[in-house]
């Protein structure tokens, strides 16, 4: 299996995400191939001793800005890492594709070049968000703004087959987020989306509301791109506040800061939680082949576990799945 992956892609590349690249290619055991400005990349690697076992290089002159407009990325950026990239996994030279590059470029591009499973309507950013008893998968977190009942409905079939082949959870619960649980709450467009999703091939629970993500209410959590980013960055939001709190408490005297060391290891697990580096990233559910759009941010760790999602994505066939899903539900209708 080979994994592509936007070298020059994120606020920490090209380093991070090179070290993060080898690091992935060992663990995981896979083929990567770096696409980016080859001489710096070779450069890079050999200035910081690091092995190109398992890892190839393919060269693009440009990179295309974080800040960049995603509109321009089909006109303009042919030659850059992140729209090279993606043109190579369309053309089947690679099994995924990782970047921690511009979010709209990405889906404008994986829309236009590796385009979306036959019957989806839409594609949707998903995210593993953490909660007790483990995280449930939010879809979409910012990609689809727009949305109809149809294409939520097939969130929560995407986002289904997601937890389960990959998460390994049996039966998944998919809640649609809204204002209350009853039946009759929300807008016209959340009122729809219930009738349909009642009827779904999936394990839907009904509404869910935003105090009940995080106490594990739901498997997979659906919503439209608007909601469900504010949901995110809240969540987000809420992790630091929480370690603000924390470090604020324990660092108050010589009694708190002993008290701390005692449960450094509890502190530790708490922290890595709430840590997007442990996820990897957010597949872009609804390709024809697995696109993983990392955090921004991302440094070395991030993309090592991006490229293992990367290849449970892959190994676990779950756009086959979806593809198979989607083809039965058109000839019943």
């Amino acid at each position: 299996m080979r994994v592509i992956i936007d070298a020059f892609g994120g606020d920490n590349a090209p380093l991070e995400i090179i070290k993060g690249a080898v690091m992935g290619a060992e663990k995981s055991d896979v083929d990567v191939l770096l696409v980016g400005k080859s001489d710096e990349i070779k450069r890079i690697m050999s200035e910081n001793n690091l092995s190109d076992k398992h890892i190839e290089i393919a060269h693009a002159d440009e990179i295309f800005p974080m800040d960049g407009n995603p509109a321009l990325a089909m006109k303009e950026g042919a030659e850059t890492s992140l729209i090279k990239g993606l043109s190579m996994l369309a053309a089947g030279d690679g099994d995924a594709y990782v970047s921690a590059g511009n979010t709209g470029a990405m889906m404008l591009g994986a829309s236009l070049i590796v385009k979306r499973v036959k019957g989806i309507r839409r594609a949707a950013l998903a995210t593993l968000v953490p909660c007790v008893g483990g995280n449930y998968m939010l879809l979409d977190c910012g990609a689809t703004v727009e949305v109809s009942p149809e294409v939520l409905t097939q969130f929560g079939l995407m986002g289904s087959v997601y937890m389960e082949k990959v998460e390994g959870r049996e039966n998944p619960k998919v809640g649609l987020v809204n204002i209350g649980t009853e039946e009759n709450k929300g807008t016209d467009l959340l009122r729809e989306t219930y009738q349909l999703m009642k009827t779904a091939p999936y394990n839907f629970m009904g509404n869910i509301e935003g105090r009940d993500l995080p106490m594990g209410g739901c498997d997979v959590a659906v919503a439209d791109g608007f909601t469900g980013n504010i949901v995110l960055k809240v969540t987000e939001g809420m992790g630091l506040l929480a370690k603000h709190y924390l470090k604020e408490m324990f660092g108050k005297n010589f009694m708190t800061k002993g008290a701390a060391l005692m449960i450094y290891k509890g502190l530790q697990a708490v922290n890595s939680a709430m840590d997007y580096a442990t996820v990897g990233g957010a597949p872009m559910m609804g390709m024809r082949k697995p696109v993983i759009k990392a955090h921004g941010s991302s440094k070395a760790l991030a993309i090592c576990n991006a490229v293992r999602q990367a290849v449970l994505y892959t190994k676990n066939n779950v756009i086959g799945i979806i593809e198979e899903t989607m083809a039965a539900e058109g000839s019943e209708q």
